[in-house]
């Protein structure tokens, strides 16, 4: 058996233990953004560090747990925490987690992160849609295809769903809540972008920048689950800073803290709709 596979199946064998029905969503929480996971009913918290094969998470404001629970009376799964390529993990250790969750069933994967607003527009705590991407990471499907959970080349027309799209813009709308809408590009970090940098990005059509996710939504596609997205805008990208302007991890987490009521507000009402 492809070694992949088999510590895919002894993860999910384990946390199978505590799911007592298949969840309808999982959802991965960012940094700073783990407020959503102590609005989960029923939770049971599993740690990163209890379950086999899994990595632990280094990241600030990552707490590195698994809660399984309902929200809005909807089975869900919760990463309190990612891994991150710039921790050191493979990418198959970085996408794990995301195998394990399809594993035990779900049916949709909603992912959230921190991110540098490259778009002007953007503000900090603005919450941005993300309708696609731009990928600079290593590909998580390079290597030999799993093929029980997917094709060996697989569509990523639309890598996150219309449908729940909509939703959620129907939904912030009827609440007076504004979202933004746009394209999100991953790097491997960990150093923050350089101001030529941000330019890049923005010339090739980024709106924002971060360094995760991405590897997620590859591996839910290539197991055809739907994925719904929202970066927190937590600092703003510009081509000219004052000379004592510095991009600042704790000031990142301390903005998404702020947003994440408001994207907790938002995730459950969305959650609440799925069947």
């Amino acid at each position: 058996m492809d070694n992949r596979i088999q510590c895919i199946n002894e993860a999910a064998a384990y946390l199978g233990q505590f799911v007592k029905e298949s969840p309808l969503a999982g959802i991965v929480l960012g940094s700073g953004l783990g407020k959503l996971a102590d609005k989960i009913e029923e939770p049971t918290v599993i740690p990163y560090k209890s379950i086999p094969n899994f990595a632990v998470s280094t990241a600030v404001g990552h707490k590195g747990n698994f809660i399984v629970g309902k929200l809005a009376g909807k089975p869900v799964i919760a990463m309190q925490g990612r891994f991150h390529y710039y921790e050191g993990y493979t990418m198959d250790k970085v996408t794990l987690p995301i195998r394990v969750m399809a594993k035990l069933g779900i049916k949709y994967l909603f992912v959230s992160n921190a991110a540098g607003g490259v778009n002007f527009s953007y503000k900090m705590g603005d919450l941005m849609i993300i309708k696609d991407h731009i990928n600079l990471l290593p590909n998580p499907l390079i290597g030999p295809n799993m093929e029980e959970f997917g094709t060996r080349f697989p569509d990523m027309t639309r890598p996150y769903d219309p449908s729940l799209i909509a939703a959620m813009e129907q939904i912030a709308a009827e609440r007076g809540i504004a979202l933004q809408k746009g394209v999100y590009l991953a790097s491997s970090g960990p150093s923050y972008e350089t101001p030529a940098e941000y330019k890049f990005f923005r010339t090739i059509g980024a709106d924002a920048v971060g360094m995760s996710t991405i590897p997620e939504v590859i591996v839910a596609r290539h197991s055809q689950i739907p994925v719904f997205g929202v970066s927190v805008i937590t600092n703003e990208a510009h081509d000219d800073y004052a000379p004592d302007y510095e991009n600042d991890g704790d000031d990142v987490v301390a903005v998404a803290d702020k947003a994440a009521d408001t994207l907790t507000e938002l995730f459950t009402a969305l959650i609440a709709t799925l069947k």
